[in-house]
Formats: C-alpha cells, sequence, structure tokens
C-alpha cells in the first residue's frame, strides 16, 4: 500500500507503507532536503561604538591569520575544516580538509 504526494519542488514522492500500516521513511526524499552550508572566514568582537564608526573602507581585524582552516558549518555546528580556492570563472570555493568527528560536534554545541 502507498500514497502519492506531491511536493513543494513538483516532484512527486511515495510514501509506502509496511504490512501494519506504518509509515516507511522515503530516503530519497530525506536525501532530497535542502541543508544551508556557511564558511566561516573568522569573527570580530567590537564594542557599539566601533562598529558605528565603520564605514566603506575600514578594516576589522578578525580573530584568525592567513592560513587558517575556514569553519564549514551546517545549523551552525562545524562539521568540517578547509580551505579557501578559487573555481572557474572567478567563483571561490572550499576545499575540505578535515572532517570533525560526530563527538566533537557534539562538544561545541
Amino acid at each position: 500500500m502507498s500514497e502519492t504526494t506531491e511536493g513543494q519542488d513538483g516532484e512527486e514522492s511515495v510514501d509506502a507503507k509496511d504490512a501494519e500500516g506504518s509509515s516507511v521513511i522515503d530516503h530519497s526524499v530525506v536525501l532530497s532536503i535542502p541543508i544551508v552550508l556557511n564558511v566561516e572566514v573568522g569573527k570580530a568582537t567590537l564594542k557599539l561604538r566601533e562598529l558605528m564608526a565603520v564605514a566603506q573602507g575600514t578594516v576589522l581585524e578578525l580573530d584568525r591569520s592567513e592560513g587558517d582552516l575556514m569553519d564549514i558549518k551546517v545549523n551552525d555546528s562545524v562539521i568540517a575544516k578547509g580551505e579557501v580556492v578559487t573555481m572557474a570563472g572567478s567563483k571561490l570555493g572550499i576545499r575540505v580538509l578535515e572532517i570533525v568527528s560526530p563527538l566533537e560536534r557534539i562538544r561545541s554545541a
């Protein structure tokens, strides 16, 4: 027994049911969930008066040095570390160099 539904993106998905009538997870639907990935270059802590003085051309000092690895985050949790690379067409990318262990992710949360 199965039921066909149409998702937000217009794709059809099938919600399968097992012999007892319980829903079975459709892995293709789960794997198609969009995830926002952020790369953090660094952070700066400013006082309000310093922030109000920021103008075009102001340079803000970050907590990272040249050559430091960037944090790759999903839902504000660091999942990996990498370095910035130049892609074709002058776009930027990130090369993943370290995967943060699930235990480390839990500790930092």
